[in-house]
């Protein structure tokens, strides 16, 4: 019995009928639906009715907490389970609707506006009498929305128009929601054309783009599905859209250049957001003749315009992405009655429905970055100050021509405080920025040199939080353009120019520094390739410390070298790098902690002045302190006997940090 009980529940949880096949999606917000409505008795559904319309819905479990449709608030009502009603004096819908004929059913379910017009055509015997049918079934509200002169033509000729418009809604048998698959198509009792079904995710299923109201109601002759619109008739491929629409002429020479025709008239479900005459019109001709001059853009921007599955609108109700074929994400939306792409109220018309897809009108261009040139991506992004930079440095032509680039471009933040001046230097810095390939940051590795228009060499950094190329780290997704990527990075570039001892050499505030090197014999090692970070103190750390201390310190060539190598990583690590903490170890054999925090690094808790000097075999961080070794620390040394030339070095590092103080 509890075992019983057990796989009863979990059938419940995973969507499983206790038959074994999976619930369809509709089934399984209709299940939440019930689920909800059962404290108001058996056969309760719980629906979510939009403020100020009459339009109601089945909810999902995140719909039914955010209480939203489109953006608009909803509230909750209860409602008799589609196939039961209520009975006076009980609770909820103990009975199941009276098991009728079609031509009967449809007065039962609200359909009473189909059933005048069955009866007028002529069409009340055929789903009287038996057989197995299926009625799409335009609500009343569906009929009283048609166009007056559409609406005055179908019902001046019963016998003809009427009846083949009522025939198109049927199918010669009996097909529940669990049979309507998404993307089937069904041949009607009208001249066999197809009608069109969608089966969406949410739960909503759709035919000819319009939605189940209420469906599966049974009939001694088949099935009633309540619509709320009433359909037409489709013929016509999505190509054939594009070739007889005026308002699309543009796009229909665009795709005739791209080589999509085909495309768009063979089999499928696809949905094609159509640039109207007006969308194109919108964008700058300089940028247009460009795309509809590249194949290859061409394609890109088209493809980008085309969803890799039918999306009727009547699906949406609340934001989702979807791929297209040129194989990025559209954020599909509505806010009210509107579609929003990207979050842009953009549709013009929407739903014009094809043998194989759907057809919404849009008045803005979708340019995808796969068609924009890497001055075009930066223009309108987190990046246009530095975009404005290089246009300022005539470097233009690399950025919008057809030449194979990378740019690192800093953020705008980066420049909160101004732009650099334009002189030659910062010119020949900005050339820096531009890498001779079109890379792809997901196929950059640790150790991988980068060849600048410049004509320097760049580092990868590869850490475990962090992509660095140099002393710049990337902070978003790579955009990939037509010939270029753009790279957006947290700073500017600073590339190396010599070699650790070249740069401490070259700073007067390592004087000091570049002399104990030369003492302790460590230049040699700083002059090599390699990979070092150098913690390195200035003169001013030096100069805190007591004189007479200092000469002895200086004075030992052997200890001067231990202090030193204590300053020294094995490893590059640059500032982008760094998190909470990180343990470096040094090439004395003791780990430096380095941390930040508030855009403040730390080494051993002591601030750093100034953070990813470059050189060729490391990186130098200026300090205005002399770390000390863990072995220098009382509270780290214990009881071990103290070593004369160490005490030396703790004592005068002790002095130097209380003269700071009073400084």
């Amino acid at each position: 019995m509890e075992r019983g009980v057990l796989l009863l529940a979990l059938a419940w949880a995973l969507g499983v009928s206790l038959s074994g096949a999976a619930r369809s999606p509709y089934q399984q917000v209709l299940h939440h639906s019930r689920l909800r409505g059962r404290q108001h008795g058996p056969n309760v559904c719980a629906v979510q009715k939009l403020l100020g319309t009459n339009r109601k819905y089945y909810t999902n479990c995140k719909q039914w907490y955010q209480r939203k449709v489109c953006g608009k608030s909803t509230v909750i009502s209860y409602e008799c389970c589609p196939g039961y009603e209520k009975v006076p004096g009980e609770k909820g819908c103990p009975a199941a609707l009276p098991l009728a004929n079609i031509y009967d059913t449809l007065g039962i379910v609200g359909a009473s506006t189909t059933q005048l017009y069955s009866l007028s055509s002529n069409l009340k015997p055929e789903i009287e009498a038996p057989g197995s049918f299926t009625i799409f079934a335009p609500n009343n509200e569906a009929w009283a929305a048609l166009p007056a002169e559409m609406l005055d033509s179908l019902v001046s000729n019963v016998n003809i128009e009427l009846l083949n418009a009522l025939r198109y809604h049927m199918v010669n048998r009996r097909v529940l929601t669990d049979d309507l698959k998404h993307g089937i198509s069904l041949p009607s009792m009208y001249q066999n054309i197809d009608l069109q079904i969608h089966h969406y995710p949410n739960g909503i299923v759709t035919v000819n783009c319009a939605r189940l109201l209420k469906a599966d109601h049974h009939a001694t002759n088949g099935v009633v599905h309540l619509i709320d619109k009433v359909i037409a008739t489709t013929t016509n491929s999505i190509q054939q859209i594009v070739e007889t629409d005026e308002n699309l002429e543009t796009l229909r020479a665009a795709v005739a250049a791209s080589g999509l025709n085909t495309l768009l008239e063979n089999d499928g479900q696809f949905t094609l957001l159509a640039p109207t005459n007006e969308a194109f019109e919108k964008i700058p001709s300089e940028t247009l003749n460009r795309i509809l001059g590249d194949p290859e853009a061409l394609k890109d921007l088209l493809n980008h315009h085309i969803l890799k599955s039918a999306m009727c609108a009547e699906a949406i109700i609340a934001g989702l992405s979807m791929e297209t074929l040129e194989g990025t994400m559209l954020e599909v939306g509505c806010i009210g009655d509107e579609l929003t792409l990207n979050g842009r109220s953009i549709i013009a018309e929407k739903d014009i429905l094809a043998t194989n897809g759907v057809v919404h009108f849009v008045n803005e261009l979708l340019i995808p970055d796969s068609a924009k040139t890497l001055f075009e991506l930066g223009k309108e992004s987190d990046v246009s100050t530095s975009i404005d930079l290089f246009r300022q440095a005539d470097l233009s032509s690399h950025l919008t021509g057809n030449e194979r680039v990378t740019l690192l471009a800093p953020i705008n933040t980066v420049f909160k405080d101004g732009t650099p001046p334009m002189n030659q230097n910062t010119k020949s810095l900005l050339l820096d920025h531009i890498l001779k390939e079109q890379l792809s940051s997901k196929y950059l590795y640790h150790g991988q040199t980068l060849e600048t228009l410049g004509g320097k060499e760049l580092r990868v950094f590869v850490y475990r939080n962090n992509l660095c190329i140099e002393n710049v780290c990337i902070a978003a997704h790579d955009r990939r353009g037509r010939f270029g990527t753009l790279f957006t990075v947290d700073k500017m570039l600073t590339p190396p120019v010599g070699t650790v001892m070249d740069v401490l050499k070259a700073d007067q505030r390592f004087s000091t520094l570049v002399a104990a090197i030369q003492s302790a014999g460590l230049m040699e090692t700083l002059n090599r390739p390699g990979t070092f970070t150098v913690f390195a103190p200035t003169n001013e750390a030096f100069q805190a410390m007591p004189q007479g201390e200092l000469n002895k310190l200086m004075g030992n060539a052997k200890e001067l070298a231990t202090i030193l190598k204590y300053h020294i990583g094995d490893e590059i690590l640059v500032s982008g790098a760094i998190g909470a903490l990180v343990r470096l170890k040094s090439l004395q054999g003791d780990k430096i902690e380095v941390s930040a925090k508030n855009n403040v690094v730390n080494v051993n808790k002591e601030p750093v002045a100034e953070t990813d000097i470059m050189a060729t075999n490391g990186v130098i961080y200026a300090v205005n302190a002399v770390l000390q070794p863990p072995a220098f620390r009382p509270q780290e040394r214990g009881d071990e006997p103290a070593d004369p030339a160490l005490e030396i070095f703790k004592q005068a590092s002790a002095l130097s940090k209380v003269k700071q103080n009073f400084t």
